[in-house]
């Protein structure tokens, strides 16, 4: 079974009630002296904490993502990303390896609610491959839309954060099917996957001197094999991107960085620069040009400001990266007044700590907004 599915949990928590019970009702027959009931009762004890404690970290790791797998967990998974033989023949760009059913009313007649697909996207540019889920709307599979081109948007976690994450726990396909529904916003086709995609490490969307091309991955490879496969329009008034946390970060350093590929990005508590610790590595090789080229606030104040919309959040309370984003917010508005193009929205909450709480109080507005700024021409 595996590291998030539900029997995992639900057999933790039966675990812990059991032991919890055989606890109680062997403690009469331990509470004699003698090593024997000592150790019998601190075993019962012991063993007892660390079923619960093993109950709540695993409800915890499905609720918040932060492993994806028991490799992940242990720190077995450390096989790069895979290289993309893209000659073979019969290859292709989207594989599809599964398909769920949305949990909306109606979710079995794709029409009515839409559908998600477990896809492998393969980059012949990056040579990476990783996993992906696409949400598909209701209205990809209507007869009156079927010579229509959907805008899409590219949906990132946090590190290491996992895929499955962006739907049991945002919600963003059913918070994207609320929205169509209430007349709030336009269908898009939700792209969403992890940005680890060399794990288990920490690229923060780089394409790292003599290591993965990540960048080149999401900003060329991700929008040319979805467009390929499904009825995704081709430029970047067609593509927006959004993620939480490092999620966010790449987001918006991937628009400001490639206005080509983006045309809107969403970072939901982003960082503005990379961090550089054990799980990154050198991620510019030695170079200081390069790690001010990806830090944002330097980019703002020495590099041409892209054709591009921003959202950034924050908590007043709660989050560590309140003035780095007020500050933000500042300098694209002085950009702004100097007849610029960048232009920058913003969630701003009184309380909030960099969590799943938070983000879902912000995914909805995040994505009514980017609705409002893809298109499907």
């Amino acid at each position: 079974m595996g590291l998030t599915s539900n029997n995992v949990v639900m057999v933790s928590v039966v675990a812990s009630v059991l032991l919890f019970g055989a606890t109680i009702w062997l403690w009469p027959r331990l509470a004699r002296r003698g090593v024997a009931p000592v150790l019998g009762r601190v075993g019962m004890l012991l063993v007892t904490q660390v079923s619960l404690f093993a109950a709540f970290g695993l409800f915890a790791n499905q609720s918040f993502g932060f492993y994806g797998s028991w490799s992940d967990l242990f720190g077995t998974e450390t096989t790069p990303g895979v290289v993309v033989n893209h000659d073979a023949p019969g290859s292709t760009r989207v594989q599809v390896t599964d398909i769920r059913k949305m949990n909306v009313p109606g979710g079995s007649a794709p029409a009515s609610a839409g559908r998600i697909e477990k896809v492998t996207i393969k980059g012949p540019l990056s040579g990476l491959a990783s996993a992906a889920y696409v949400y598909l709307p209701p209205e990809y599979f209507q007869p009156e839309y079927s010579r229509r081109d959907f805008p899409a948007a590219l949906v990132l976690t946090g590190y290491p954060g996992t895929t499955e994450a962006l739907i049991n726990g945002l919600k963003y396909p059913q918070n994207a099917h609320k929205l169509v529904r209430g007349g709030k916003t336009q269908p898009v086709i939700l792209v969403m996957m992890r940005p680890t995609v060399a794990p288990p490490r920490d690229t923060e969307c780089m394409d790292v001197p003599q290591g993965p091309q990540t960048e080149t991955f999401f900003t060329k490879d991700v929008p040319t094999a979805v467009a390929g496969h499904y009825r995704v329009g081709v430029h970047a008034r067609n593509w927006g991107v959004i993620g939480n946390s490092t999620g966010g970060y790449c987001a918006l350093k991937m628009a400001m960085r490639h206005p080509e590929a983006f045309s809107a990005a969403a970072g939901l508590s982003p960082s503005y620069k990379a961090p550089i610790d054990v799980t990154t590595g050198d991620l510019f090789g030695g170079s200081k040009q390069l790690e001010r080229e990806n830090n944002l606030m330097w980019r703002l104040d020495h590099k041409p400001a892209p054709p591009v919309s921003l959202l950034v959040s924050s908590s007043e309370h709660g989050e560590k990266n309140y003035k780095d984003t007020v500050k933000f917010v500042e300098k694209v508005k002085e950009i702004n007044r100097r007849g610029e193009p960048t232009r920058i929205s913003s969630i701003i909450l009184k309380t909030g700590g960099h969590n799943f709480n938070t983000w879902k109080r912000e995914v909805p507005g995040a994505l009514e907004w980017l609705g409002g700024r893809v298109s499907d021409r």
